[in-house]
């Protein structure tokens, strides 16, 4: 017994993306390589890269090498013209309304040192 033919054998169908008039072969839902390439990127989105979480520049803290004075959001100090160094991350006390980095408020962290275990200490014990 043969296989009953395609009920759809050399109808022509439009590519749903340049709507040009194809002919099917087998599952071909598209008329060429470009159309099909261009159907995968819309139905798989690139995703948009994350942006580093930095402190923008009005909220870090900067002060002067010469003057020592504190700026908020300004990486040149006024006064002696020279460009400021990076503090950190901070604002403005709400008491005395000068510039606080967050380094400033936070415990200093504790000092790292060498396991008992490792080489560092080995060699500063001499084991």
């Amino acid at each position: 017994m043969a296989a009953p033919p395609s009920r759809n054998v050399g109808v022509t169908i439009p590519c749903p993306l340049c709507a040009r008039p194809f002919t099917p072969v087998g599952r071909q839902r598209v008329c060429s390589a470009a159309c099909r390439q261009t159907a995968w990127r819309r139905r798989h989105p690139t995703a948009v890269p994350a942006l580093p979480s930095r402190a923008s520049r009005a909220a870090t803290v900067y002060v002067c090498p010469s003057c020592e004075t504190r700026f908020l959001g300004e990486q040149r100090c006024p006064d002696c013209g020279v460009f400021c160094r990076r503090v950190g991350p901070g604002g403005l006390c709400p008491h005395c309304d000068e510039p606080v980095a967050l380094a400033d408020l936070l415990p200093p962290a504790p000092a790292n040192e060498p396991s008992p275990s490792s080489p560092a200490a080995r060699l500063a014990g001499g084991i």
